[in-house]
Order: C-alpha cells, then sequence, then structure tokens
C-alpha cells in the first residue's frame, strides 16, 4: 500500500512541473482514490497533506485548487530538527505505558496459553471477556449487562458495524455539526447520507433532532456526549435525560461515541440514561496503544443480531490475542492505572495549551486529549494550517470535521497527546507567533 505522503509527493511534483496550474481543479476525492486503487481515507489524507503543504485549497461545494501563492512543493514538511510534530493524530503515551504492557501480556507468551490465544473467536468474544468489558466500561452507578457486549479489531470496526446495522443505504443518519471524521468516510462508503445536528454548549441540541425527523426520518444518530471529538464538549445529564426523551419519542436509537469517556469516567453515559435505545462503543486504543486495541458495543437486545451479523459480514471479529490480552491487563489492573496515568497527563498538556494559547479563543476540558481554536481574523483556517505546516506543525482544519453544505468555521483543532511535552510547548509557541502574525506575512516570504 502506497503511503499517502508519497501520493501527495506526486501531486505536488505536478505542480512544481507545470503540470497542474494554480487555478487548476484536482480531481473529486472518489475519483482520485479509483484512479489511483487507494482507499477513499487514503486519498482524504493526500489531499489534506496537499492543503497542509499550502500547495491545494479546498472550496466547499466547489472542490479542491491549486493554490495560486503555491511555492516550490517539496517532501512532508518537518522542523529544522528533521522531525515534523503531529498535532493530528492523538495518541497518548505515558512514561510507563511499555513497561506496564510488557508486565501484562508476558503470560500470554507461554507455549501452552499462546496456542489458546492464537484460536479463532467471534463477535461475542468470551464469557470472561464480556464480563471484563462490563467492568472496564462500568461507571457512575452502571454497569452493562454482558450478554449485550459485542467485539469487534478496534473502535472504527465497531462503529462501521453499527452503522451498518442500523441504517441501510440511501437512509439518514444524525450526527453533530462537526463530528469524528471517520464517521464521514464510513458513510459515504456505506451509501448512508448525514444529516448534521446543530450544536451548543451542551452539546447535541435535542429540538434540532426533532426538527431534523419531521423533514425526513432518520434512522439513527450517532453523536459524541462525553469529551466530544473536535469540541471538548461533555454533555450535562440533563441534557443526556432530554435527547433521551426525544429519541424515545421519535423511535430512533442513538450510536454513542465513548472512546474519550474513560477521561471523565464519573459521567454517565447516555447508554445508562435510555439503554434500550442507545448503542455504546468504544475501545481501548486511547487507554492502552493503537498496536493492542479491541473495539466492544453494548447493544440493546433487539438488535444483538443485526450488529453480529455486520460485524461477521464485515470481517471485524476481535483477534483472539487481542481479546486475551484486554482481558488480563484489565483484570490485573493494568487499563485502570494507564487511564489513571494519563488522565494526569492530559492535564498537565491542557495547562501546557493554556499557557501558550490562553490569549485565543480556545476551547478545551481539562481532561481532554484536544483543543479547539477559533482563529483570530483575519487568518483563514486553510491559511493557517499551510503556514504550520511551513514550520513543521501538521494540525486540522475545521472541514475535516465539518458536515454538510453549513459554513466551516475559521478554526483548527489542535492533538496534544502524541508529542513529548517539550515538543508540544515549542510547537504550540510557534502556533502562538504565527496568530499574532497576519497571513500577509506568510505570503511575504
Amino acid at each position: 500500500m502506497e503511503d499517502y505522503r508519497e501520493l501527495a509527493d506526486e501531486v505536488a511534483a505536478d505542480i512544481a512541473a507545470g503540470r497542474l496550474r494554480p487555478g487548476d481543479r484536482l480531481p473529486p476525492q472518489r475519483d482520485f482514490a479509483r484512479r489511483r486503487g487507494i482507499a477513499g481515507s487514503t486519498a482524504a489524507r493526500v489531499y489534506a497533506e496537499l492543503t497542509r503543504r499550502g500547495l491545494t485549497v479546498g472550496e466547499v461545494g466547489r472542490g479542491t485548487f491549486v493554490r495560486a501563492s503555491a511555492r516550490r512543493p517539496g517532501t512532508a514538511l518537518a522542523e529544522p530538527s528533521g522531525t515534523r510534530v503531529d498535532l493530528e493524530l492523538n495518541y497518548p503515551v505515558i512514561p510507563e505505558q511499555a513497561g506496564l504492557l510488557g508486565d501484562g501480556i508476558r503470560p500470554l507468551l507461554r507455549p501452552d496459553v499462546l496456542e489458546a490465544s492464537m484460536r479463532p473467536v467471534g463477535a461475542a468474544g468470551t464469557p470472561h471477556a464480556r464480563e471484563a468489558v462490563a467492568d472496564l466500561l462500568a461507571r457512575a452507578g452502571w454497569r452493562p449487562d454482558p450478554a449485550r457486549v459485542l467485539f469487534a479489531g478496534n473502535g472504527r470496526q465497531a462503529i462501521a458495524a453499527v452503522i451498518a446495522a442500523l441504517v441501510p443505504p440511501g437512509a439518514r443518519l444524525g450526527v453533530e455539526e462537526l463530528t469524528y471524521p471517520v464517521v464521514k468516510t464510513i458513510a459515504a462508503r456505506l451509501g448512508v447520507t448525514l444529516v448534521p445536528l446543530p450544536v451548543d454548549g451542551a452539546g447535541l441540541v435535542p429540538e434540532a433532532v426533532e426538527a431534523a425527523a419531521r423533514k425526513a426520518p432518520l434512522r439513527a444518530v450517532y453523536l459524541q456526549p462525553t469529551l466530544h471529538n473536535p469540541l471538548s464538549l461533555t454533555m450535562p445529564v440533563e441534557r443526556r435525560a432530554e435527547l433521551a426523551a426525544v429519541l424515545e419519542r421519535l423511535d430512533v436509537p442513538a450510536i454513542e461515541d465513548g472512546i474519550w469517556s474513560f477521561l471523565r469516567h464519573e459521567a454517565p453515559p447516555l447508554a445508562a440514561v435510555a439503554p434500550e435505545r442507545t448503542i455504546l462503543v468504544d475501545s481501548l486504543s486511547k487507554r492502552l496503544a493503537p498496536g493492542l486495541t479491541v473495539g466492544f458495543a453494548v447493544v440493546p437486545e433487539a438488535v444483538v443480531p443485526h450488529v453480529t451479523a455486520a460485524l461477521h459480514s464485515g470481517g471485524s471479529a476481535p483477534p483472539r490475542f487481542a481479546l486475551e490480552a484486554a482481558v488480563r491487563l484489565a483484570g490485573d489492573g493494568i487499563v485502570e492505572s494507564l487511564s489513571r496515568g494519563k488522565r494526569r497527563d492530559a492535564e498537565a498538556r491542557q495547562e501546557i495549551a493554556r499557557r501558550h494559547l490562553g490569549e485565543f479563543a480556545v476551547r478545551g476540558d481539562p481532561r481532554s486529549y484536544y483543543c479547539w481554536w477559533e482563529l483570530p481574523p483575519p487568518w483563514r483556517a486553510d491559511t493557517f494550517v499551510a503556514a504550520a505546516a511551513r514550520h513543521g506543525i501538521a494540525v486540522t482544519p475545521a472541514a475535516a470535521f465539518a458536515v454538510g453544505d453549513n459554513r466551516t468555521p475559521n478554526a483548527v483543532r489542535l492533538g496534544l497527546a502524541s508529542p513529548p511535552p517539550e515538543t508540544l510547548a515549542r510547537a504550540l509557541a510557534t502556533l502562538a507567533g504565527l496568530a499574532r502574525s497576519s497571513p500577509d506575512d506568510l505570503l511575504a516570504e
């Protein structure tokens, strides 16, 4: 599989050679993916990389164009030290992580145990695994029924299977107007129409769900009520109850994405308020590591067969070794130990962000690994992303999260989890300096 940066380099070379000239329109991402024989998600990353390099600009409803101000393109931009600071990918790692994980999985490497853990397992996992995940997800007085826990290889697979089970091709799925970008890719692949729903300071607006359903039926609503990505909002208990009542009246199920909720474990899930109408999706990728993860879904009894079928038909059943590792790591207390450490780490990184960006309109939660920056005028998100890339810093523009034709905010999301704290501080200081300057300074370079 070609790396998306290499494909971006090829397009950059066409721009440098004049084969693509300022103002030329790039093909739609779907056409680009088909011509190159790549996934749609890879094409999206290629186009995002070109935007980060300042070579292209996306215009809502029109497409992606070669920028008139494009400089000599090159390979993926980096700091003078040669290290690219990635504030897009967001995988938290704390110092004790590798040691704890190594200690936890070492017993699985005994030949007799390893042989058993290499056998296949279905979406239902094992009774021991279902009990362990039910304990892991329990919070604020709620514990899911272990019989309703299903497993996938990762959280993305779980989300895709649940959407496929609930929303047929051509039907409508309600989502927050700024949503997890992978859901946009999943919906496009499944032929599902996304309906953007307004969000206020307390999260998804229940009345907006009713208004959308009056226009045409919604088959489900996908939302992130705890530490919404990218806005870091956490829905108050009262708002969750209001939303549950609306979903009950409309007879519409909710898909609750709880991937980051371990950082605010005191917040009860929507599944605790509306257990028969909510499918809770979660995974271990953020708690543990992306290379050692399992996705899971807590599914109401009525739809267990449908989600199970979607997991099996999509080849999304979990690897048994990862499942056995998760059970052992949870039972030994390592998952909870790492979760506590990452809560402290998130707080420390948010403090770094506050120290460097406190003068700007930056929204975050003290326990979140990302923040949302509404850029000061006259900056536009695409120009700021390009300027950051020239300093070797990758950030995510608001357009990556926006759904539909609504006005995209002039904002970027900053993922705080991946760089070392010292590198993060330098990168945020650089971004603050950029924001204090003018885009004209960039064009004058």
